[in-house]
């Protein structure tokens, strides 16, 4: 009874360990239409960027002599094309995140448009 009791508690473990891995909303749901219309820094770009840029450019942190925090310290990078440029890991820029994949495509896609949609601050 004792053996059963642990043969079952390990059969769950195992199954909760290899069914935790780490998907992308991308690689589930592939046909979810990435919403790029009217796109706003505060509601759409500045969670991206906290989430995905402030880890190493942040006020704190401050990797590389490059602070993204507020729209202040994104929107210069925004004018020269630099942001854009690492994001999409384009030739001539540093690729960011550095060492790792680039961010979901539809974040790229959001960043793109709301910089093509003037960049504003709202």
């Amino acid at each position: 009874m004792m053996g059963l009791k642990i043969t079952s508690i390990s059969v769950i473990v195992i199954l909760l360990v290899t069914g935790c891995y780490y998907d992308t909303e991308e690689e589930i749901y592939p046909s979810i239409e990435c919403l790029t219309l009217e796109m706003s820094y505060t509601n759409d770009i500045l969670p991206i960027i906290e989430m995905d840029c402030y880890v190493c450019h942040s006020a704190a942190v401050n990797f590389g002599n490059v602070i993204l925090e507020g729209y202040g310290g994104i929107s210069n990078y925004v004018a020269d094309g630099t942001l854009l440029g690492v994001i999409k890991h384009e030739p001539g820029f540093s690729p960011m995140p550095k060492n790792q994949a680039q961010i979901l495509q539809c974040e790229i896609e959001k960043i793109e448009a709301w910089i093509t949609q003037g960049a504003l601050n709202n």
